[in-house]
């Protein structure tokens, strides 16, 4: 078996770069934006112009898992610029606590993933299985598909963290406890969730299903915490201006790409890989966290 065309320190160096550079160029987008759009469209604008960038990276080194890590870094740098550039009126409390939850979940989504990425020679088999299956409109899928359509999923679903940080006219409330609550338990579900997995994944046999911790009552909790962590932001704008209730499209469309795709997509390849797969789909919860049903 041949070596990889480039090593893990390397790998980790491009995808460094290629950030470094969309993020310029982001930078460099907000300067030609109208002056009369507001800061979600101008972040909007500029996070698309990131997304070209790291989707030329993407092509030229024949690799779209460049994009995966892009997934959590970049709302970091989004929601910086919303409190940045925020008017007078917001709550200092509420915007520090929408700025740590989700600098926490970022950083640390990006620590999962790169804690298990071997490098520039692996590529999500998702990506894979996409490029197998319509050869001939790989180019569209690639861009749309994996790279631009996940970036205008996350900004929709960060619309409630732009209106907390930015467009607040209420004090502080029970509303904002409640995001809180939600939004910091959702990001200990998926740590939780995630440590377990790499811990099973150390020990496990060959076809073996993990049955324990969260993993006993749902097959999918680390998904039902990602999806928790944008409900709480929602949460978080609602608290902060009521107004802007249209916002909930943005957890809704992302509990609709998971519970319509990704769970699927996974539960299948697991039945294909994993005997007992299938029996266990009919005894444990695919999402929400529940007790299972007995054999």
């Amino acid at each position: 078996m041949s070596e990889p065309r480039w090593s893990r320190s390397a790998s980790f160096g491009w995808v460094a770069g290629c950030y470094v550079l969309s993020f310029v160029v982001a930078a460099v987008t907000l300067m030609f934006v109208p002056e009369g759009w507001n800061t979600f469209w101008k972040a909007a604008a500029a996070d698309v112009a990131a997304t070209f960038v790291v989707f030329a990276f993407s092509r030229g080194l024949k690799c779209s898992s460049m994009y995966d890590a892009y997934w959590s870094i970049a709302p970091i740098v989004i929601v910086l610029y919303w409190v940045f550039t925020a008017e007078e009126g917001v709550h200092p409390v509420r915007v520090g606590a929408v700025l740590f939850l989700v600098s926490w979940w970022g950083i640390r989504l990006t620590y999962n993933w790169a804690r298990g990425w071997p490098g520039l020679h692996h590529v999500d088999w998702r990506y894979v299985e996409m490029e197998h299956k319509y050869p001939k409109v790989w180019f569209v899928t690639d861009l749309f598909g994996i790279h631009l359509f996940p970036t205008v999923q996350v900004l929709a679903a960060l619309s409630g963290a732009w209106v907390a940080v930015s467009q607040g006219t209420t004090g502080l409330n029970w509303i904002d406890g409640l995001a809180l609550l939600v939004t910091a338990g959702a990001i200990i579900i998926e740590t939780v969730a995630d440590q377990q997995l790499v811990a099973f994944a150390k020990v496990k046999k060959p076809g073996e299903i993990i049955k324990t911790g969260l993993w006993a009552y749902s097959r999918h909790p680390n998904y039902f915490g990602e999806l928790s962590f944008w409900w709480g932001l929602y949460i978080f704008g609602l608290a902060a201006n009521p107004s802007y209730v249209w916002t909930i499209v943005g957890p809704i469309g992302m509990t609709a790409m998971f519970v319509g795709v990704s769970i699927p997509w996974m539960d299948q390849r697991s039945c294909e890989r994993r005997p007992e797969y299938a029996d266990h789909m009919k005894r444990v919860s695919g999402l929400v966290p529940w007790f299972p049903k007995k054999a």
